[in-house]
């Protein structure tokens, strides 16, 4: 098969040697994913994403040798590298005999890997995988969010759980940060569900106003109220026979809780203004990015409502805990701004990356989206520190040298001071503005000056806040 863009898995539960073989394999242009156990490895093979493998031998739980046995028990032609810390003939050998294409011994030579791997590649048939046990639309749905949210063992664990719960008729609570995917998962349960072929209903609960929110639910009679010109179907006769979707339920109105409660209980509901029940079969599906036992402490949730929803729960854990998925998103986000803007941006310098690894992401994969394909924008060859904007300002990276060194050449050391000085000065201004949403005199007091100082500070170096730049499109 051709070499080029081959999807290469590392399996070892080394984080850091897995981070190191990550760019060694990237730069030789493959796509690299990452495994760091025997059963999320091979939960990756069975939907058919890797090309080849680099497998340690030497793991907790399920070692290397039974990842390989059990690898090529699903995929005979898959090409595996044995790699580990314990070289030996007797390894080599048992290794070749389960069907390993070679065996190195760490520490790597990056240059023997690299040629071996090649080797392997272009050896595999291309033939058809073996098909993946169950349905059609449970395999396309893995590999769609593999694809993507990432090669995380977290997005792993939400891939097997969706598994678990997508063929029954069970409510979800999908629970996650603004901006990590709640929707994405929604419909993924929706497409590997039986009633992937029926309606998905979605209602944004903070979108609309409280009241309207019960004939935006359940519909309304004709002279319902004034403007009721006719009888219209609310989401909950809009989605019969399929799912409803539900985000964001923390802003539903307590008066509509307890209707929501009976209606989920009854399968049936009444429209504004009707007199009639009308019997509904949907799947129910919520999302929240808060703590739903807190908003029942607080009175701002019904707890009859919490424990009929509870049937089950998916938790996607904050960008900011799931870094081996923002090399990933940062591709994917990269090439699909090219196509937008006919571009050829090759990818992120090793001084950009490590500062979207040190960012805490608020806005999660929504403000990733936003700073690459900002980034995509102004870069021409790779993404610098130079073209990364988060929360308003370029970051200031660990390592100042990274991205300020080219602009010192000539200066003194004085000068550097100075400059780098009003550069961060630049930078603090513009992500505090920010962070209080353009209010000077918040600002001001957060930074500890007077409201003059920082009014004519924001002057000298132009900064304004734009909030439309904050977050990109919802992800």
């Amino acid at each position: 098969m051709s070499t080029g863009q081959a999807r290469i898995l590392i399996v070892d539960d080394e984080k850091d040697f897995c981070e190191i073989l990550f760019h060694v394999v990237r730069r030789e242009g493959f796509a690299p994913l990452i495994a760091h156990n025997g059963e999320t490895a091979l939960e990756m093979v069975r939907v058919g994403m890797p090309d080849a493998l680099l497998l340690d031998v030497k793991m907790p739980g399920m070692d290397g040798m039974e990842v390989l046995r059990r690898s090529k028990a699903i995929d005979p032609d898959l090409p595996v590298l044995m790699l580990t810390a314990y070289g030996g003939v007797n390894g080599a050998v048992q290794a070749m005999k389960e069907g390993a294409f070679d065996y190195l011994a760490k520490p790597l030579n990056n240059n023997e890997l690299i040629e071996k791997l090649k080797r392997a590649l272009e050896n595999r048939s291309p033939r058809p995988k073996k098909p993946v046990a169950g349905s059609k639309a449970w395999s396309s749905t893995k590999v769609s969010l593999q694809e993507i949210m990432g090669p995380s063992d977290a997005v792993q664990k939400i891939i097997s759980d969706i598994k678990l719960v997508a063929a029954s008729n069970f409510t979800v609570v999908i629970q996650g940060e603004t901006g990590s995917g709640k929707e994405l998962v929604a419909r993924a349960i929706h497409k590997a569900s039986l009633r992937q072929e029926t309606p998905l209903v979605s209602l944004d609960c903070g979108a609309i106003p409280e009241t309207l929110f019960e004939s935006e639910l359940f519909g309304y009679e004709k002279g319902a109220f004034t403007g009721a010109i006719s009888r219209r179907q609310g989401k909950f006769e809009l989605a019969q026979g399929g799912t409803l979707f539900l985000d964001e339920i923390t802003n539903m109105p307590v008066s509509c809780q307890t209707k929501l409660l009976r209606a989920i209980q009854e399968r049936s509901f009444f429209r504004v203004g009707g007199s009639e029940p009308v019997s509904v079969d949907i799947r129910l599906l919520v999302a929240t990015n808060q703590d739903l036992n807190i908003a029942v402490s607080q009175g701002r949730f019904s707890r009859d409502l919490l424990y009929r929803l509870s049937e089950f729960n998916v938790f996607i854990p904050p960008l900011r805990e799931r870094k081996e998925d923002i090399l990933h998103l940062s591709n994917r986000f990269i090439k699909a701004t090219n196509t937008e803007l006919n571009k050829k941006v090759k990818g992120l310098s090793d001084a950009a990356l490590q500062i979207l690894f040190e960012q805490k992401w608020p806005g999660n994969v929504r403000q990733l989206r936003a700073t690459v394909r900002r980034a995509v924008l102004q870069a021409e060859d790779l993404i610098g520190p130079e073209h990364l904007i988060i929360d308003g300002s370029p970051p200031v990276c660990a390592n100042i040298a990274c991205s300020a060194a080219n602009a010192w050449d000539g200066l003194t050391l004085k000068e550097i001071i100075r400059k780098s000085s009003e550069d961060l000065e630049r930078r603090v201004l513009a992500w505090m503005l920010a962070k209080t949403k353009g209010n000077k005199a918040e600002a001001a007091r957060l930074l500890q000056i007077d409201y003059k100082t920082i009014h004519s500070k924001l002057k000298q170096y132009c900064i304004k806040y734009h909030p439309e730049e904050q977050y990109g499109q919802k992800e």
